[in-house]
């Protein structure tokens, strides 16, 4: 009895009952007081009754709601006494000691009693739901849980059943009916949602619908109108594709901005579980999102999308695995899961199946990502109905009050009855005929009632068997009339149909009513089966599941006969799982004709109890998720998101496995104990983690110390993750796989993989299998026929060489085999690649191709050409021609040779599009040990898109040194379709090392990622290699005692310095520097305090030559800014010295320059400024050059400092004066070479080694995998915020980017992982609110938010305010973290305690790719690391791509060594040089040459130079070539003219014009070729912007898009097909500059600053060269852009609009003034500087309508400050009028009647004449003291000098006659004008033009009216006109 209460879990208890019996019986005994037990008792003996019944054999047992309650009060009561009796009873034994005191058959007559009278609800449920009520969520409607449940013992098993069920029970078989539900009455709160009566959007969407159905209706307004969660439990049909479409539109709704859809902001992904359904799904939303222009693709194994796609796709249907292992890559697609705002995983009961640990994952990942990324994604469950659903709702956040549905059966469409019938024999042969009969008698049954059936069988052959089978029995029974067609009117044009068909037992079957469905059917075939059932001609319709997934095709009843389905992933027959019986049974019933529907299951009678249970839902969904743990966290941990174990623990918790470990502890191994004991299992999560992380390390998955609970991924890792292998496969490889395996070593690797391991050998399969070993396995397969290794081998070269299969079985094997081969052959690639073993490399490569191709490496590459027949190919073959030889052929020979005339031509064109590439490689030593390899790369084939795609096609190369069998450089790359059609030739540079002796060669390998044999090979060849020298030893620090600052011997200098010692090194070099003149050369690490050494060397200027001048000279402009604001303090107040800042941002004038004693320039403007030494006296007083960090000179900017140098030593050899060079670098290899070329000796030269810094510097290199920059540097941004953890977690830190976009992104990432810390300000070290003040005043939105977390940024295209506020908040350690570009590197001297540089390469535009950062650049960002003052070490922390990894390793310690790269642009120095007149020939200019640094370094690494030996005569020749090369350049751009001689050189107009404003020849010439007499603004545009000197401007990635976006919103249209051009990208910038037109991005704010810098030269050179022609038109315009430049406005709006703040809708303001009672309009500014009449409030009472009070001001400002310029001309020069002489004539400036003859002036011809211009200022307004000289230009990024243009042309005949550049006019200024008068004699009207270069709208014109005469004989030139010379002031 207890046996039958307790059920078999009980067996324990009841033994322990049975042993204490007597015990219990005694003790329940001693209490007889207990008066409520009695009651109890009393109340159960009543209820029993006389209602007794008899006990037949114990199948039933029942138990009540009520019957419960009475149970747990006993149990209470137990409790109580057991209490009192202090005995630690357990739960269980009171329960049976409270039994004892019941007569057991008494017991069960309550019971049986209690449910007949109570109707109440079985509680199935979780134990602790039986204690309480149970909650009611308003959306549940569970009848089951409401309905009385009768149980049973079915098939053996105890379970709960509907109530209604009828049973039957026979010798043959077992069958449960379980009757359809009554659908749900529809509640009074329900209310239908009408089509109509949503928004435009749902409108167009739901577009032919009238209205919503119930359950949508009663979702609608949770999923329409919130952002909830929801889970969505409804049976099959019930229309949840529609609920998803709603929760889809809401998501769309919240992109719409002005009615339009901002399609970029969001992405919408749909989870299907199986690729037939995403098709399906997608098809679907297309459809139906069509009208909102909403793209729908999907993404799944068999749809490979890319990037581009992926970005242009709103909504993305993929399956669970496919999703995996895209946010797996998070990275390569971080942008991608992060626009991610809405997932719905459709059919989540799979959570239980095989597949459940996928969607595991994937919610565990969206979960922790919202939580750290806070944002928000919204994810939408839907699924069948499960028994446990609150489980599930608790595992997708979803709140059961508001997001969790469920709708039970009631709610289908149609209700369905099912019928369980469980066939009892074993014996197999005897199963399948009685499951035939039993699907017959079924089918009898509802075709009798006139109904139509579909029987699913589950393989393609056993459709036609059991047809076949059926119709045997129903004509051996007799009853074939039933199923007969009815011959309706279109049954004869159907059965025509049939006979046309190909498919034999198709037209068999049809004309008895049968016919049979699957996916080996044609697809026309299948259609015609499907349209025929629809149109009731078939009656009995026999398929496989597949119908049921793709195809809506009803039917009144369906049979599932049988339930054993081969799965090719398992290797043998698994159990139909439940979503698939779902799925069929979801058919049917016809949702208008049937009231009902009927399903039938036929199955073995031992798997009966499970279906029952699965249908029936009793048993809840558990997690599957143990099993896949390994490769989960690995895949976290490679990921990033998982670092420690802490964060292991925290991430399971979001698991569906953890929901249930908590439910449902035992399952998993759980004891009762251990869950008491840790409710909330981290123990036991911990330990899992632990026991993982050990397995995985084992495995060199992840490196996990368990000391610190570390994890870290590893390669092997990361590609398992990636490829998304086994953890078992991953051991399987580490075991077997090494250096050298042939083609059939690795496939029999491959076969033992884990992904196979459950594929089996069949007895029946063996023979079909050893025919194909024989006819198709070009390898041997070890294991054989009998092995499952074997087998897979065998079906996986079968796959490849394309042979035919017949067995079903093997065919979905093999499908399955070939699927996976690929991808783990991929994987293992690059694990070889990672290893660096160059044969295995180049085979698993080839072996992948083999697989994807289906093509042995043997066979022709042309087979991988579908346009080409197969006999031709065969052919091929035979002939042996190789795709070499026929490229040499002509097509006809080709023809010929395969003796088929025609086909010759496609051969041709197919083998000229396989893809070919040439490679040549030029090598550089750089050390002894290190090589450069430059590798020119140019694709050699034709592109056609059908074959190779739209992109580019990707290659694998790598370097491989063939002695030692090793890779020492790899790479992927890809050429880009641009490339290939314009043959354009790619750059790749790389290091490699090289070691002594020599090795023969190396070779470099590129292979095709894609296609069959494409490689290439280059051999590098070391025999002619001569490796540099080999460098001399640092200089050693010595141990002196430290200097006091006294030894300065001078008060005031001992002032300016906060410490009292110098330090070590400067103590060394202290009496070099200050006690001598000879040059200094000092190397030391970045940090110890070279500024100082620079201060001594100019104190000694200052002491010993006080008329002299020192030169500072600092790379960048940041720099010097940093000096002045440092010396201004320090040099010129305290000591009264003055300093000039000399940049191209700030050109004082020449008075300001002469005075001053220290300049502090940047090396472009020295060499400007010294080029023209000869007439600057102060480049002549220069006495000591000092240039910080010389070691730049290896940079691109690195030849300006040697011109700069050489020039100094040229200019002291001049004028005898020595000037003292002092250099200052970081730690330097090849000082020896530097200082021979600044003439120093031992002395001077100081090379400390880097390890000598003040501060101790400990430095971590990290490698990171991943072919693409975005990806990588994303995937960096974990381990960056962990180094801050780990390193520094309270001491400032500088983060290093390459980029603008860079900071942002990453200071985001950062906030982002702050966000899931405790304290998520941790590194404010400052008030909020205080932070809150500041934040207030910073422009930049990103900087707002950042800083309020403690993070500053730091880059070029901040607010200059801006960048001052984030450097004070970090210097006074008020936020802990800034994230800076690689300038502030060498900018500021902020140091920190760690330093983490965040990727070592930059976008370089001009190449268009990632290039690294020269390695001083990265030594200067580690120097920034360790701050003198408060640590005792530094911190550098460097995260690099992991192929570059060994480099820095090498460089970060030993001092790289310094190359000239003058050679690139020795022209343009040239030419500098010849015009300044210093270079006169060749020979001077070959002398000049051996002045360089790049002279020294050619002796010393020839190699590197490409020069063969050192010979004298080898280096003339050498020279001399590169003098005459250059030369020649020169020559073709008019820069130059080399004389008769051919030795000497001339200077020409364009080279001095180029040398002068300091642009390239190549500029130079363009303007030459470009400009003509009448050019239009328009064309001087693209002139300005084709300029050389925007070549270097970056179009960074994808902004090719950003300018064609920008484009359209610009007045002039650029080349379609060159947006990714830095001269567009340059042109769109100046239009939108132009135009004030919105910038796409802040990136962009800085490159208009970078352009416009510029553009004011190049277009004064662009003047220059337009004067020297004469072309007026021209120049007139170029002064006129001048104009547009400063002022940010076109030519042709109105000069009003230069005012602040007024716009195009303001100008309305202006057209009716009135101005003394009359309106009159204003059209320009100097009416309107008129009308104003100097008074503000005549303007502010023209403009108040429309302006605040703050803009009038600023309106006002600019206004009152336009010059009003008053002029007076007159002539000067010898008249011959009645010989008396008259000196001066003015000329009137009022225009006159033309026919007045007192304004023509007469002048003789043919003589030279000054005009006399005197220019006067009308002062607007008193301005108090003196006026700025600087233009008022708001548009303009720096100062800008006002100043004039005066042009005199002659206007008929268009021509220029003079030129003359003004400056600021402050009170008046008289300029004179040298011209001479036409020849011919006539009347001649000139034009004088003032033109402004500041202000558009200020320029005045004035005729001068000339009456030409013939000279008279003695005219002679006047003295006054020589007088008039001699004031001219040339400017």
């Amino acid at each position: 009895i207890l046996f039958e209460l307790l059920g078999p879990e009980g067996f324990e208890l009841i033994e322990k009952l049975l042993q204490n019996r007597s015990i219990i019986v005694e003790r329940s005994l001693s209490w007889p007081n207990d008066y409520k037990l009695q009651s109890l008792q009393e109340r159960c003996k009543k209820l029993a009754g006389d209602n007794t019944k008899p006990n037949y054999g114990c199948q039933v047992t029942i138990q009540s709601e009520q019957e419960k309650l009475l149970m747990k009060q006993y149990r209470r009561e137990e409790k109580r006494i057991a209490r009192r009796e202090k005995r630690a009873g357990e739960d269980g034994e009171s329960f049976g000691e409270g039994l004892i005191c019941f007569d057991p058959k008494e017991l069960r007559m309550q019971r049986e009693q209690s449910l007949l009278n109570a109707r109440s609800v079985p509680v199935l449920g979780r134990q602790r739901e039986m204690d309480f009520e149970k909650i009611h969520y308003p959306h549940v409607y569970d009848s089951q849980a409401e309905a009385m449940r009768t149980s049973a013992f079915i098939g053996g098993a105890k379970m709960l059943l509907p109530e209604a069920i009828q049973r039957e029970n026979n010798k043959m078989y077992e069958e449960v009916k379980i009757p359809h539900s009554e659908p749900m009455p529809i509640g009074i709160e329900e209310k239908i949602v009408y089509i109509k009566d949503l928004d435009e959007i749902g409108q167009l969407v739901f577009k032919g619908m009238k209205k919503l159905n119930r359950i949508q209706s009663i979702v609608f307004e949770t999923a329409y109108n919130t952002n909830e969660n929801m889970l969505i439990c409804a049976p099959t049909g019930a229309g949840k594709t529609n609920i998803a479409m709603l929760t889809v539109l809401h998501e769309i709704r919240q992109h719409v901005q002005q009615g339009v859809i901002k399609k970029d902001e969001f992405k919408i992904v749909y989870v299907a579980p199986m690729k037939a359904l995403a098709a399906e799904m997608t098809n679907y939303f297309s459809k139906r999102l069509e009208p909102l222009g909403i793209t729908v693709k999907e993404l799944t194994g068999d749809m490979q999308l890319s990037k581009g796609e992926i970005l242009r796709t709103q909504m993305l249907v993929t399956t669970p695995e496919k999703w995996d292992v895209v946010t797996r890559k998070s990275v390569g697609d971080v942008a991608l899961s992060q626009l991610v705002k809405l997932l719905i995983l459709d059919e989540v009961h799979l959570l239980h199946e095989d597949r459940g640990p996928v969607l595991e994952s994937l919610v565990a990942r969206t979960l922790r990502q919202v939580e750290s990324t806070q944002s928000m994604i919204r994810i939408l469950g839907l699924s069948a109905t499960l028994p446990n659903y609150l489980d599930v709702a608790t595992f997708l956040h979803v709140n059961p009050y508001i997001g969790l549905f469920y709708f039970d059966g009631r709610f289908r469409p149609v209700p369905l009855g099912q019928t369980f019938i469980g066939i009892k024999t074993t014996n197999k042969v005897q199963q399948m005929n009685n499951m035939d009969e039993v699907c017959y008698e079924n089918v009898l049954k509802q075709i009798t009632a006139g109904h139509q059936v579909m029987v699913f069988v589950h393989a393609r052959n056993s459709t036609v068997r059991t047809a076949m089978a059926l119709r045997e029995k129903a004509k051996n029974n007799g009853h074939i009339c039933y199923f007969l067609p009815t011959q309706g009117p279109d049954y004869g044009q159907a059965e025509k149909q049939v006979q046309k068909s190909r498919n034999k037992q198709l037209r068999e079957l049809f004309p008895d009513g049968f016919s049979i469905h699957h996916a080996g059917m044609l697809r026309q075939d299948r259609s015609l089966v499907e349209n025929l059932f629809s149109h009731g001609h078939i009656k009995v319709l026999v398929c496989t599941a597949t119908l049921a997934w793709g195809v809506n095709l009803p039917a009144h009843a369906v049979i599932i006969k049988g339930t054993q389905i081969y799965a090719a992933k398992r290797g043998s027959f698994v159990d139909l799982g439940i979503l698939d019986v779902m799925q069929i049974f979801g058919r049917a019933g016809r949702p208008q004709f049937d009231k009902f529907g009927e399903g039938i299951i036929i199955t073995t009678h031992d798997k009966l109890s499970h279906y029952l249970t699965l249908l029936t839902q009793q048993n809840p969904i558990e997690s599957q998720f143990l099993e896949s743990l390994a490769d989960n966290l690995n895949a976290e941990v490679a990921l990033g998101t998982v670092t420690n174990v802490e964060e292991a623990v925290k991430w399971i918790s979001y698991t569906y496995l953890y929901v249930r470990m908590r439910a449902n502890p035992l399952v998993y191994g759980i004891s009762h104990k251990a869950y008491q004991m840790d409710p909330g299992l981290e123990k036991h999560r911990e330990q899992l983690v632990i026991e993982v992380g050990r397995k995985l390390d084992k495995a060199r998955m992840i490196r996990f110390e368990e000391r610190t609970g570390f994890f870290s991924s590893t390669d092997l890792g990361r590609i398992a993750s990636h490829y998304y292998i086994k953890y078992n496969t991953i051991e399987t490889f580490n075991e077997h796989f090494d250096a050298h395996k042939t083609e059939g070593d690795i496939l029999a690797i491959v076969s033992k993989a884990e992904e196979f391991e459950q594929i089996k050998v069949r007895e029946e399969e063996i023979e079909e299998l050893d025919v194909l070993l024989n006819n198709f396995c070009e390898l041997s397969a070890p294991g054989g026929v009998e092995n499952s290794y074997g087998k897979i081998n065998i079906l996986l070269q079968t796959y490849i060489s394309r042979g035919e299969i017949d067995s079903f079985s093997l065919i979905s094997d093999s499908a399955y085999v070939a699927q996976n081969a690929a991808r783990i052959v991929r994987a293992l690639f690059e694990v070889a690649l990672r290893k660096r073993w160059p044969a295995m490399t180049y085979r698993l490569l080839n072996l992948s191709k083999v697989i994807d191709k289906r093509l042995w490496g043997w066979a022709n590459p042309l087979r991988q050409f579908s346009v080409l027949p197969p006999s031709v190919l065969t052919k091929l073959e035979e002939k042996n021609l190789s795709v070499d030889k026929m490229k040499d052929m002509r097509k006809d020979e080709i023809g010929h040779m395969l003796r088929h005339v025609h086909i010759g031509l496609k051969v041709k064109q197919c083998v000229h599009q396989i893809p070919s590439i040439t490679m040549e490689a030029a090598i550089q030593p750089i050390t002894r040990t290190v090589l450069r390899v430059r590798l020119n790369i140019t694709p050699d084939f034709k592109w056609n898109d059908q074959v190779h795609g739209t992109v580019g096609e990707p290659w694998w190369i790598w370097v491989e040194d063939p002695t030692n069998d090793h890779i020492y450089h790899s790479e992927y790359f890809v050429i880009q379709k641009k490339q290939v059609i314009a043959k354009e030739a790619q750059q790749l540079v790389f290091t490699i090392p090289i070691f002594e002796p020599l090795p023969s060669q190396y070779y470099i390998r590129a292979v095709s990622d894609r296609w069959l044999g494409a490689e290439a090979v280059c051999i590098i060849n070391f025999q002619h290699l001569i490796l540099p020298e080999r460098h001399p030893p640092h200089t050693e620090l010595l141990d002196l005692q430290p200097l006091p600052i006294t030894a300065l011997g001078y008060r005031e200098y001992e002032a300016l310095y906060k410490f009292t010692h110098f330090n070590p090194i400067q103590t060394q070099i202290f009496h070099t520097l200050y006690h001598t003149d000879c040059n200094v050369l000092l190397g030391a690490p970045t940090g110890s305090g070279k500024t100082v050494a620079a201060e001594l060397a100019i104190f000694r200027i200052f002491n010993k030559y006080p008329t002299s001048k020192a030169v500072y000279i600092a790379p960048l402009k940041a720099l010097v800014r940093e000096r002045i604001e440092d010396w201004k303090v320090r040099i010129e107040e305290k000591l009264g010295k003055k300093i000039v800042e000399l940049t191209g941002d700030v050109t004082p004038d020449m008075r300001a320059i002469a005075q001053a004693d220290l300049i502090v320039t940047t090396p472009e403007k020295w060499d400007g400024v010294s080029r023209s030494w000869q007439n600057r006296s102060y480049v002549q007083k220069v006495a000591i050059l000092i240039i910080d960090e010389i070691h730049l000179l290896g940079d691109e900017r690195g030849p300006v400092l040697e011109v700069i140098v050489s020039r100094t030593n040229f200019i002291s050899s001049h004028t005898e004066k020595p000037v003292r060079v002092v250099g200052l670098s970081t730690a330097l290899a090849n000082a020896r070479d530097l200082a021979d070329w600044l003439n120093i000796n031992q002395m001077g030269l100081f090379n400390f080694r880097p390890s000598v810094r003040p501060v101790p510097l400990e430095v971590h290199i990290q490698g990171f995998p991943g072919q693409h920059y975005c990806p990588r540097m994303a995937s960096m941004n974990k381990p960056a915020f962990q180094a801050i953890r780990s390193h520094s977690p309270a001491k400032p830190v500088l983060v290093f980017v390459s980029s603008r976009r860079q900071t942002r992104l990453t200071a985001l990432e950062l906030i982002a992982f702050l966000a899931t810390e405790d304290d998520p300000k941790q590194w404010l070290k400052m008030d909020e609110r205080e932070m809150n003040d500041v934040i207030v005043t910073v422009r930049d939105s990103n900087l707002k938010l950042t800083l309020a977390f403690g993070i500053g940024m730091h880059h070029a295209g901040l607010h200059e305010r801006d960048r001052k506020t984030v450097e004070e908040l970090f210097v006074n350690c008020k936020i802990q973290v800034l994230i800076a570009t690689s300038t502030l590197a060498w900018g500021v001297n902020f140091p920190a305690h760690l330093v983490i540089v965040k990727g070592t390469e930059f976008y370089d535009g001009k190449t268009r790719r990632y290039v690294d950062y020269p390695i001083t650049d990265v030594l200067q960002m580690m120097g920034r690391a360790g701050r003198p003052q408060f640590d005792d070490q530094g911190k550098a922390v460097i995260l690099v791509h992991d192929i570059k990894k060994d480099f820095y390793k090498k460089f970060l310690y030993e001092p790289f060594p310094v190359e000239s790269s003058l050679l690139e642009v020795l022209s343009d120095h040239l030419n500098a040089e010849i015009a300044a007149g210093t270079i006169t020939s060749k020979q001077d200019a070959m002398d000049y040459i051996t002045w360089t640094y790049f002279f020294r370094r050619l002796i010393m690494n020839p190699s590197y130079y490409n020069l063969d030996d050192v010979s004298h005569d080898t280096m003339n020749k050498f020279l001399s070539n590169l003098v005459e090369r250059s030369l020649i350049d020169l020559e073709c751009s008019c820069c130059i003219e080399i004389g008769e001689d051919n030795r000497s050189i001339e200077p020409l107009t364009y080279g001095r014009i180029a040398s002068y404003y300091y642009l390239k020849h190549q500029t130079v010439r363009m303007f030459k070729d470009r400009l003509k007499p009448e050019c239009s603004v328009e064309e001087l545009l693209s002139v300005l912007s084709d300029a050389e000197e925007y070549a270097d401007l970056p179009v960074r990635h994808n902004e090719d898009q950003m300018n064609s976006e920008l484009a359209k919103h610009l007045p002039i249209e650029v080349n379609p097909h060159s947006f990714d051009s830095s001269h567009t990208k340059t042109h769109l910038l100046l239009q939108a500059h132009f135009s004030r037109a919105m910038l796409p991005c802040p990136d962009y704010a800085t490159d208009t600053k970078t352009v416009l810098d510029q553009s004011v030269r190049i277009c004064q050179a662009m003047l220059d060269v337009a004067a020297n022609q004469g072309w007026l038109v021209t120049a007139l315009n170029i002064t006129s852009l001048v104009q547009m430049v400063i002022q940010g406005r076109w030519k042709h709006d109105s000069s009003l609009l230069t005012l602040p703040n007024i716009e195009q809708h303001h100008l309305h303001l202006f057209r009716y003034v009135i101005i003394q009672n009359v309106y009159r309009p204003i059209e320009c500014l100097p009416e309107l500087i008129a009308v104003s009449e100097g008074k503000e409030n005549i303007f502010a009472s023209i403009v108040d309508h429309d302006l605040q009070a703050v803009h009038i001001t600023q309106a006002w400002n600019f206004l009152s400050h336009l010059p009003i310029i008053d002029v007076s001309l007159s002539i000067k020069g010898c008249w011959d009028e009645s010989s008396q002489e008259q000196n001066e004539l003015p000329i009137p400036t009022l225009a006159t009647d033309m026919r007045d003859d007192k304004k023509w002036i007469k002048l003789h011809a043919d003589q030279e004449y000054v005009l006399q211009i005197n220019l006067q200022r009308v002062q607007m307004r008193h301005h108090k003291g003196r006026q700025d000289s600087k233009a008022v230009a708001p548009r303009f990024p720096k100062a800008k000098d006002e100043g004039w243009f005066l042009i005199l042309g002659e206007v008929d005949k268009k021509e220029l006659i003079a030129l003359k550049r003004v400056g600021y006019v402050r009170y008046r200024n008289a300029v004179s004008v040298a011209f001479y008068t036409p020849e011919t004699p006539g009347k001649y009207i000139y034009t004088l033009y003032l033109m402004s270069d500041s202000y558009l709208g200020m320029d005045q014109q004035y005729d001068i009216y000339l009456n030409i005469k013939r000279p008279s004989i003695s005219a002679q030139i006047s003295t006054e006109v020589s007088e008039a010379e001699s004031h001219l002031a040339l400017k």
